[in-house]
């Protein structure tokens, strides 16, 4: 290898390493059509209710197009994690909202998860096990072995769990006050204007700082290469065993 052949792969490894975080990242996320999933029945619910003040034609609306979501997603052999969030989200939503009989109260179930989400990101990484990590770990592969086998790695997990936990409590930070001054109509098109820009900019910030960090583990690999060597050791004895019983 010559001086400047090393520079060249560097950059191949570099650009492939983003190249798989991006990919981790869009299977954990769901993608852009999950970020579609998240915010349509938002968006019906505030639209409807926007137009015609029926709080019940809104909430059944929402629910029925979450549903759907769901239903498309099974029909089409697709995984329905996504969608299923956004169906009990969406059901706790119209459950709290004709409980009280306040439309505003559609929206509080999803704030409070925001808020406690925050929080759960910014205490998992005070203590030392980012959330970030634990969400992410099992899509590299790599479990937990960032924790204790690679320091650079729990680093940028950490920095990635801050940044979620700030972004998502600035959000809070702006939706709260809207909910006890604002009317329902505002509050929903405030809630649906800040769905996916946060979202990006923490998803765009995990990618920035995985990106420069090492590369995962793959405990995966390595137990599969651990089974292998044990089965060619055992292959080994029996046939020493064999050639033995032979000469004897």
């Amino acid at each position: 290898m010559t001086s400047l052949d090393k520079p060249t792969e560097d950059a191949q490894q570099e650009q492939d390493s983003r190249a798989v975080t991006e990919a981790a990242l869009f299977e954990a996320f769901g993608g852009v059509r999950g970020m579609v999933e998240t915010v349509v029945p938002g968006l019906l619910f505030v639209s409807i209710y926007t137009i015609n003040k029926d709080m019940h034609l809104a909430a059944i609306a929402a629910l029925a197009v979450s549903l759907l979501l769901v239903v498309v997603r099974l029909a089409m052999k697709d995984t329905v994690k996504h969608a299923f969030s956004g169906v009990f989200g969406v059901a706790f939503g119209v459950v709290f909202a004709m409980m009280t009989g306040n439309a505003k109260d559609f929206y509080l179930p999803g704030m409070l998860y925001t808020l406690g989400l925050g929080f759960a990101y910014i205490i998992t990484t005070l203590c030392g096990v980012p959330l970030i990590g634990l969400v992410l770990g099992p899509v590299f592969k790599e479990n937990l072995s960032w924790r204790t086998r690679n320091p650079g790695r729990k680093k940028a997990y950490a920095k990635a769990s801050w940044a979620w936990g700030l972004i998502l409590l600035g959000k809070s930070a702006i939706l709260f006050p809207l909910y006890w001054w604002a009317d329902t109509t505002q509050l929903g098109w405030v809630l649906v204007a800040l769905k996916i820009p946060p979202f990006l900019l923490a998803v765009w910030l995990t990618w920035v700082f995985l990106a420069k960090a090492p590369a995962p583990i793959d405990v995966f690999a390595e137990m599969e290469a651990e089974e292998a060597a044990e089965k060619e050791a055992k292959a080994a004895r029996k046939e020493g065993a064999a050639r033995h019983r032979r000469e004897v």
